[in-house]
């Protein structure tokens, strides 16, 4: 084991989620993430989470060095989907997979996983027991399942826009006569409605339910 802290902010457990948690982990041991780290989060906690978008907001505002004001809370509110328009929701094992090719960064702040080679590091949980012994890793004890269940990450409308091969749009379950909308209630109709994510978490807004610690 390499002698990098482990330690993660104490507002938070383990995500459970390698880049998540390798991030995380960097705020609390250096005071800094990157700008793609904390895109990351902030869609992995307010979007995939369902969480309040302003914990994370609260938590950057302790944590950051580089804090400031209004970037941190209007990059937060717009990373929740709170401003309208496009929902950006960050497949996190692809992020890993496309900027962190090697997985250097994750062995780097969590070398609970220092041996496991990619694209295992990426995924540890698909690791079968023969190879959590191989590289001396147990999942569930040394390094956390996934906290939720993982996905194949947000298709939200993408697809109901996609245009055949003669140039006419697709008329597939989730299409409306070709005409690019969605139908189902928590779906996105015409890129600019806000979906069921952000209805609730306007709904949440309104009634005022959150409460900062004076």
């Amino acid at each position: 084991m390499s002698d990098v802290t482990t330690t993660q902010p104490i507002h938070l457990p383990p995500i459970r989620y390698p880049l998540v948690d390798a991030n995380m982990r960097e705020l609390a041991a250096t005071g800094f993430m990157s700008n793609r780290g904390r895109q990351n989060v902030c869609s992995f906690l307010a979007i995939d989470m369902n969480t309040d978008w302003r914990y994370g907001a609260d938590l950057f505002e302790t944590e950051l060095l580089d804090y400031d004001i209004y970037s941190n809370w209007g990059n937060w509110c717009a990373g929740a989907g709170m401003t309208g328009g496009r929902l950006n929701r960050f497949n996190t094992v692809k992020q890993s997979k496309d900027y962190d090719q090697h997985g250097d960064y994750l062995r780097r702040w969590i070398p609970e996983l220092e041996k496991v080679p990619a694209p295992l590091i990426f995924e540890p949980w698909k690791m079968t027991a023969d190879q959590q012994k191989q590289y001396e890793v147990n999942v569930g004890s040394d390094y956390p399942r996934p906290i939720i269940q993982p996905t194949g990450g947000f298709v939200g409308n993408r697809n109901n826009n996609q245009q055949g091969k003669n140039g006419k749009k697709s008329n597939g379950p989730n299409n409306n006569g070709g005409k690019g909308k969605q139908n189902g209630k928590g779906g996105l109709r015409n890129g600019s409605k806000h979906n069921k994510h952000q209805r609730q978490e306007m709904k949440s807004l309104k009634q005022g339910t959150f409460k900062f610690d004076t």
